[in-house]
């Protein structure tokens, strides 16, 4: 009788052969030293680990301790990839106002805020993970990680605590880049999404952190690619429905969880290939399906946001769809591939202008072969505005070929409200929570001219029995200068309350529509209670 020992461990071996050839190949990580470790050369050159002929069902199996070793081999490389990897991984607290629902599917990985009414201020939103890209302190997240925040916390591995900045954040990738100022920081290896393959082993890590109710501070799966080029509409949806959305996702069957959002997708080399941003399920829990940014998009899009402030998404001025078997027959082409051109817009689209038509089946750019809409999103984001590209088409068969000069699409940019400050004085000390004036805060709070010609930060909300209401000052009222101080933003009405103490006096000149309209200007003067 057979061994059942033997025989899952036959199993098991022969399904990571593969694995093992790449991790032993291919992977830059040094897990094998000297005569500690059964060789993954050896393991695969051993005539014990030739699987037997199909003609032969007697021959003998493996030899167990060979089959152990060489496992061995293949877990001793994913956890020198796990300690490479995870201390450049960060959990991100977030706090600010929260929503009374979770505003898209997103939540399914940074989970909805639960409040049955918004509180006061400073509320924890949530956490996230991200990742270190730079040993100077940039990190890649997901945009719906911090999109509501107000302030933003960053916790190392090493259990540094550290304020971020918020760079820039672009809703139609879902990719954010944050920003922290230290010594000694870890960085990833950014690797190439373009060159992962479906089948490919990969681990997800993520670090909710051990705040805000999560008792699971870092977590790493493992599992293989799915799939590529998936869309799932959801972060068109959190952008509002914006045509320059972009999905062409990877899919993976590493188990990915909430708080593990904006965390990396790694490839056997230690190399992040994509940023962890949602999963398809009906419970909000993993059912095996992750989908992860591919890492050359986020990387544009963080370079973009560091240089500008902002995306310069490039556009052919096109709207296409997908192309089926019916398309295919009627257009001329060999199989369904390409994207359908539907429509230009705008009207004085570079497309047509260079003269691409409605029905024209875009197979190619500049020799890059294109068959989705997502794919050609992802490609033509690749190029700045102004670069000029080589189009190939199929026109109802006939091969044609036109240089595209490429437009600036014109994607909304999101508000940045985030402050650099570690902690809130205003909220700890006065009981007030402000931000950044902007227009649509203006016009709501009935500003002259949307507030064009005022400069200071609008009070959003104020506690109750705080110092601050205590001298009359209430929600609306945009702070000009604190103790003589002027204040234009968030950032300056922080650094004007750092040197108060308990007990101090603040005095806090504002202004604020009046029921006629007029702008009122006042002065609130306080005592903050002692200690």
């Amino acid at each position: 009788m057979s061994d059942p020992l033997r025989i899952k461990l036959k199993v098991v071996l022969f399904t990571s052969l593969g694995l093992m050839l790449s991790l032993g190949l291919a992977s830059g990580l040094r897990w094998l030293r000297g005569g500690d470790s059964y060789g993954i050369t050896a393991a695969m050159a051993s005539p014990r680990l030739a699987a037997p002929a199909v003609s032969d069902p007697t021959a003998a199996l493996p030899d167990v301790q060979s089959d152990v070793a060489a496992l061995a081999a293949v877990s001793k490389g994913l956890v020198e990839i796990a300690k490479a990897v995870t201390p450049a991984v960060v959990s991100i607290d977030t706090r600010g106002t929260p929503e009374l629902q979770a505003p898209n599917r997103l939540q399914d990985l940074f989970g909805p805020s639960r409040q049955d009414q918004p509180l006061p201020f400073d509320v924890p939103l949530g956490r996230g993970s991200g990742f270190l890209v730079s040993d100077d302190g940039y990190i890649l997240t997901n945009n719906h990680v911090v999109a509501r925040a107000e302030r933003i916390t960053v916790e190392l591995m090493d259990g540094r605590r550290l304020p971020a900045e918020l760079v820039g954040r672009d809703p139609t990738t879902d990719v954010a880049v944050l920003r922290i100022h230290s010594d000694n920081l870890p960085s990833v290896k950014l690797g190439s999404s373009e060159a992962a393959e479906v089948g490919e082993l990969v681990m997800a890590i993520g670090n909710p952190g051990t705040g805000f109710g999560s008792a699971l501070p870092f977590t790493v799966t493992t599992g293989i690619i799915s799939a590529k080029g998936r869309s799932l509409g959801i972060i068109q949806r959190a952008a509002g429905g914006s045509q320059y959305a972009i999905e062409d996702l990877i899919q993976t069957d590493a188990v990915i969880n909430p708080g593990n959002s904006g965390g990396p997708l790694v490839n056997y080399r230690g190399e992040v290939i994509g940023i962890n941003t949602a999963i398809a399920s009906v419970t909000g829990f993993y059912q095996g399906y992750g989908f992860a940014i591919p890492v050359s998009l986020a990387q544009d899009v963080m370079e973009d946001l560091i240089a500008y402030g902002r995306v310069r998404r490039a556009a052919l001025g096109v709207v296409v769809g997908s192309v089926n078997r019916a398309d295919a027959r009627l257009y001329g082409l060999d199989r369904p591939r390409g994207v359908l051109v539907q429509d230009f817009q705008p009207p004085e689209s570079p497309a047509r202008k260079a003269g691409l038509q409605r029905e024209d089946v875009i197979i190619s750019i500049d020799g890059r072969s294109v068959d989705r809409v997502g794919q050609l999103q992802r490609v033509i984001a690749s190029y700045e505005p102004g670069d000029r590209v080589s189009i190939s088409v199929m026109r109802f068969g006939r091969a044609m070929q036109f240089t595209v000069s490429l437009m600036e699409a014109p994607v909304p940019q999101p508000e940045v409200a985030t402050s650099n400050s570690d902690t809130r004085r205003a909220t700890t000390l006065l009981g007030v929570q402000v931000r950044n004036l902007s227009p649509e805060l203006a016009s709501q709070a009935g500003l002259p001219e949307g507030g064009a010609s005022i400069e200071g930060v609008i009070v959003t909300d104020v506690a109750r029995f705080g110092p601050a209401a205590g001298s009359g000052l209430s929600e609306g009222w945009v702070i000009q200068r604190v103790n003589g101080k002027v204040v234009t933003s968030v950032g300056d009405f922080d650094r004007a309350l750092e040197d108060l103490e308990a007990g101090s006096v603040v005095s806090l000149e504002a202004v604020a529509t009046g029921r006629d309209g007029d702008l009122l200007r006042r002065v609130f003067n306080f005592e903050l209670p002692e200690e």
